[in-house]
């Protein structure tokens, strides 16, 4: 029994390592420059960055009811 599991563990690994030698790959730098790139060009979409409009901010503090 313990072959059989260890042959089957050892074909899960297998595979893993084929998936993870597929898998495509490029430099650190040009990877950061990309990253560099994207977030330059959503910077104005970014909430952190320009804040949210007084309107549409889902965290504002709710209005409370007053009953005159």
């Amino acid at each position: 029994m313990t072959s059989n599991s260890n042959l089957s563990n050892m074909r899960r690994l297998v595979e893993q390592l084929k998936l993870e030698a597929s898998v495509e790959r490029i430099k650190v730098s040009q990877a950061a420059a990309e990253l560099q790139q994207y977030c330059l060009q959503n910077a104005g979409k970014d909430a952190l960055l320009v804040g949210l409009p007084t309107g549409s901010n889902p965290f504002r503090e709710p209005r409370s009811c007053a009953v005159v």
